[in-house]
């Protein structure tokens, strides 16, 4: 670890860090009460004092309530924001909670309250504090579970969500800079033992990290990483694109009914292997009404379509389907030379009878 990254953040580079945002009408601030967002706030505050017209800050505690303590904790975030002169709200995640998923489904609920909050707001982003630390963590997560390049490219500095934008913009920051930060200014903050509870896999995974970063595989090596796949992902993601408006000039004249796709299956079949099966992901998901569909699912389709194709123009030739497979809500067809999605029939449910 550099000096750098023990080292607190200087105004001017909190500036820089928050630049981008300065034209944005309203934004809203995600503040847990951990070190990484109370110090999004306290530097979001600083930088936003320094500027002679901006936008207008809101801070958003979501509560989960997953632990007593949580109450207090957005308490003390409530007093805090008030100092900076900041508005605060806090949120609660009500209804029954899962007993399996249950990061995951947390982690829909807060954003779908931040969202929320946003609109209300007139906010253009929600500013979450994820960290250069987290980044690192979350390629590990993807990578264990075997995730493609996509998955791998970790987390964006900005995305979409429900309308609203999503800015990470500590993404390149390391938790320990933040902690200095806070230090220095003589701000406390909590201390959530979730983050340290190995029943969840990310605490687990950040146990591990020591031990990588003396293999040369620290945080700030992983976070580069992380980018060098979002760019490698971004570029095939242009070669899909293309690939896509080459398969639309193909059907030129043989086009599909609205909602659905069709591709010419032996120009489909010349496609490179990474581009066939994102343009499989992108119909599946575009057409299904069962979300999104598991990568290896769609691999396993693919295999299924290339096998089907290769062997099949005797079946093609009588005008029979030669495979019929159903995705995530979406039917899969390969007929006489073409392959069709379209939206799966929804299915029968448990509780319906047949008429006598």
């Amino acid at each position: 670890m550099s000096d750098d990254d023990n080292s607190p953040i200087s105004a001017r580079a909190a500036k820089q860090l928050f630049a981008e945002l300065k034209s944005s009408p309203a934004l809203v601030l995600a503040v847990s009460g951990g070190p990484d967002s109370v110090a999004l706030m306290w530097l979001a505050a600083r930088w936003r004092r320094s500027l002679s017209r901006g936008p207008q800050l809101t801070v958003v505690t979501v509560d989960h309530g997953l632990r007593p303590e949580a109450a207090h904790e957005a308490r003390e975030v409530k007093q805090l924001a008030t100092e900076l002169g900041l508005t605060h709200r806090t949120l609660r995640w009500r209804g029954v909670k899962p007993k399996r998923g249950l990061p995951a489904a947390a982690r829909e609920a807060r954003y779908r309250l931040l969202a929320q909050a946003a609109r209300k707001a007139g906010a253009s982003h929600v500013l979450t504090a994820h960290t250069r630390d987290d980044q690192a963590e979350t390629l590990l997560m993807r990578l264990v579970r075997g995730s493609g390049l996509a998955g791998l490219s970790a987390m964006a500095r900005r995305t979409e969500r429900d309308g609203i934008v999503l800015a990470r913009p500590l993404l390149d920051v390391p938790k320990s800079q933040l902690v200095a930060t806070l230090k220095r200014a003589k701000i406390g903050f909590a201390d959530d033992p979730t983050n340290r509870d190995t029943a969840f896999t990310r605490p687990r995974l950040r146990a591990l990290l020591p031990q990588l970063a003396m293999e040369g595989g620290d945080a700030r090596t992983l976070a580069r990483l992380a980018v060098r796949l979002s760019r490698a992902n971004a570029a095939v993601e242009v070669l899909v694109d293309g690939a896509e408006r080459f398969l639309q000039l193909r059907a030129r004249g043989d086009a599909p009914q609205a909602g659905s796709r069709r591709y010419e299956a032996s120009a489909f079949a010349a496609l490179p292997e990474e581009v066939r099966l994102r343009l499989l992901l992108r119909a599946v998901n575009a057409l299904g009404h069962e979300g999104p569909a598991e990568l290896g699912k769609v691999e396993t389709l693919m295999a299924a379509l290339d096998q089907a194709i290769a062997a099949g123009p005797a079946g093609a030739a009588r005008g029979r389907a030669i495979l019929k497979q159903t995705l995530a809500g979406a039917l899969i067809s390969l007929t006489g030379g073409r392959i069709h999605i379209t939206p799966a029939p929804a299915r029968r449910s448990k509780g319906t009878c047949k008429g006598t």
